[in-house]
């Protein structure tokens, strides 16, 4: 293509520039042409503009000064190769100038992608983006991305992850196909080398490789020119390639037939080449940082529930308890996302804050770890070797007072004691009645062991047996209970002790301490916060802190009436019934009304029926 030079139209100025008319089109000034070489009159006052170069010619006497914006100053009878010469420099000082405009907008463009695609988290949005970019700078009707998965085996395969076609519109279809060198695809995914071919129908006769034209004959389309690029991380692992069809510089408009592709279409070029292998090493970058990324989360998604399970494994009688409410409580941010009134009409859960709820109700109960394992498993008042002391003390006193009723029987048989059938029956009779209330003391031991609520008339009974003294056949006198085992026996509700009950509460100090010394991320740094909160009470009648309200995050507030609930409805708690979901409704309402727990969160979670979302074994 002939390039254009101007002139001012001046008779000498025209003179000059007519030899050059064997290698350029010649034409008068008109207007302000761009990117366009000017030979003016030295006296003529023109001036370039940023897009121009201008040359003057000047007398051989004339020593001026000259504008510093003109690009060259040469006599106006200076030979005519000499300013061929100088047109020809000027033209290429043109080029190197737009050369490096482009360059600069590409290198703009290509950190705006890299920027976008580093932000972007969604792997669809991520391909999407890619695929995108990438026929935006190549100016490409249509492209494709070929994604390298591995199967359980460990085998390779090529996975056709995305298409876009401004011509023909084709539902796209999920594929997958072996990593070969038959396919373009797969050659460039196992060579890492560039395909760059003119004529898709007509490729190199040396290639490995053919071209599959199903979809162009069942989408009535054209595929021509075609730029396969590898997108390589720079470990140097191929995780894809990167297809792109039909460069059309200039033209944004669907090809609608072949004559409008071959009228349009032209080859990739070095640059295309560039630009394309650069985007597509970043688009490897941020792939292959995605996929590290959702493995870091995975292995940590693995590990917490590795040590939900450890930790339940210490008391099995609460297995399931953490997943239950981290299942609720997710439950209950989503009816909170989704509510349109109330006060918490305006709250929204991001999917990072979904996460940490759901991290921080995973490991609630992670600080139990620290808790005495016999403290926490602790079904009955009194541990089970208590239990089994005071049955042997109830043994021995038994054979004791058996051993005293012998030897009396024995002293009135020595002594030929004339009523000695009648003491021998009173001393039998004696026995007996001893016995039956040792056992009824154990038999009123037991039902005060139970962790139910006791009545005032069971605990005095249990000081009683406590203050009852016997004789043993030496005449010692002995109790059935220690002052620590009555004390322990009087327990008004439950199984604990008021410092067992301490060492239980604590594990939230423990669940604190634990879960702050994990690095957290940024998304997910209030996971410790939220997590240790959950058995505060509004009303300061919580622990460990005794917070009020405002003080407590909205999720452990959430979380408390979850945690409750599953705690009340539980069936494989030992030391309690399990209570109907009625029951237990009616129980958090009792809480609400006396200020412990969110009223609104309380009637959202109810309306919804969150509490349905979570399934017990029958």
């Amino acid at each position: 293509m002939r390039r254009a030079i101007f002139h001012d139209g001046g008779p000498r100025v025209a003179a000059a520039v007519m030899p050059l008319t064997e290698d350029y089109d010649v034409h008068p000034l008109t207007g302000e042409p761009i990117g366009a070489v000017i030979v003016v009159d030295a006296r003529s006052g023109a001036q370039p503009n940023g897009t121009t170069r201008l040359i003057g010619l000047v007398d051989r006497d004339d020593a001026g000064p000259w504008p510093l914006t003109w690009y060259a100053v040469l006599p106006i009878d200076a030979p005519p190769a000499m300013l061929r010469r100088a047109v020809g420099n000027a033209f290429a000082d043109l080029e190197a100038e737009a050369d490096l405009e482009r360059l600069e907008r590409d290198l703009a463009e290509l950190n705006a992608i890299g920027i976008r695609l580093s932000a972007e988290a969604n792997p669809r949005f991520l391909l999407d983006t890619i695929l995108t970019k990438a026929r935006e700078i190549t100016t490409s009707d249509a492209g494709s991305v070929y994604i390298v998965d591995h199967g359980s085996g460990g085998d390779a395969y090529l996975r056709f992850a995305l298409a876009q076609n401004d011509t023909v519109n084709v539902p796209f279809r999920a594929a997958t196909l072996p990593l070969t060198m038959d396919s373009v695809a797969g050659y460039v995914a196992l060579t890492g080398r560039i395909v760059n071919v003119t004529d898709a129908y007509a490729p190199p006769p040396d290639s490995p490789f053919t071209i599959n034209r199903t979809f162009d004959e069942q989408a009535h389309y054209r595929t021509k020119s075609m730029l396969v690029v590898p997108m390589r991380t720079p470990q140097g692992d191929t995780i894809g390639a990167l297809q792109l069809i039909n460069c059309k510089p200039g033209w944004r408009g669907p090809l609608p037939d072949a004559a409008e592709v071959n009228r349009y279409v032209r080859a990739y070029g070095p640059r295309h080449e560039k630009l394309a292998g650069s985007l597509a090493s970043q688009a490897a970058v941020a792939i292959h940082n995605r996929r590290l990324y959702l493995s870091i989360r995975d292995l940590f998604e693995g590990f917490v529930k590795a040590s939900v399970t450890a930790i339940e494994a210490r008391d099995p009688t609460t297995s399931g308890h953490s997943f239950r409410v981290a299942e609720l409580t997710v439950g209950l941010a989503d009816v909170v996302d989704r509510c349109e009134a109330g006060p918490y009409a305006a709250l929204r859960f991001a999917p990072d804050e979904v996460m940490e709820l759901r991290y921080a109700s995973l490991l609630h109960d992670f600080g139990k770890v620290g808790v005495r394992e016999h403290v926490l498993v602790k079904s009955k008042k009194l541990y089970p070797a208590d239990l089994d002391r005071i049955r042997h003390r109830v043994e021995l006193l038994k054979r004791e007072l058996a051993l005293r009723t012998a030897r009396a029987k024995l002293d009135a048989a020595v002594a030929r004691r004339r009523d000695y059938a009648a003491v021998a029956s009173r001393l039998d009779a004696e026995l007996a009645a001893a016995v039956a209330a040792l056992e009824r003391d154990l038999d009123l031991i037991i039902v005060a062991n139970e962790p139910s609520v006791q009545a005032r008339d069971l605990r005095d009974d249990v000081t009683a047996v406590a203050q009852r003294v016997w004789q043993d056949a030496d005449g010692t006198s002995r109790t059935i209970l220690t002052p620590e085992e009555a004390r322990v026996l009087a327990i008004p509700r439950g199984s604990l002790t008021d410092a067992e009950r301490r060492d239980i509460q604590d594990h939230v100090v423990h669940t604190l301490d634990f879960l702050q010394r994990i690095p957290w991320t940024k998304e997910l740094r209030r996971v410790p916060e939220i997590a240790a909160a959950h058995h505060e009470k509004l009303d300061g009648s919580g622990y460990p802190h005794g917070a009020r309200a405002d003080q407590i995050p909205v999720q452990s507030r959430m979380m408390a009436i979850c945690d409750i609930y599953d705690a009340l409805t539980a069936t494989d708690r030992p030391y309690k019934k399990a209570v109907r979901p009625d029951e237990a409704l009616a129980i958090l309402d009792a809480e609400r009304r006396a200020g412990a727990l969110d009223s609104a969160l309380l009637d959202l979670f109810i309306s919804a029926r969150v509490f349905e979302r979570v399934s017990r074994p029958t």
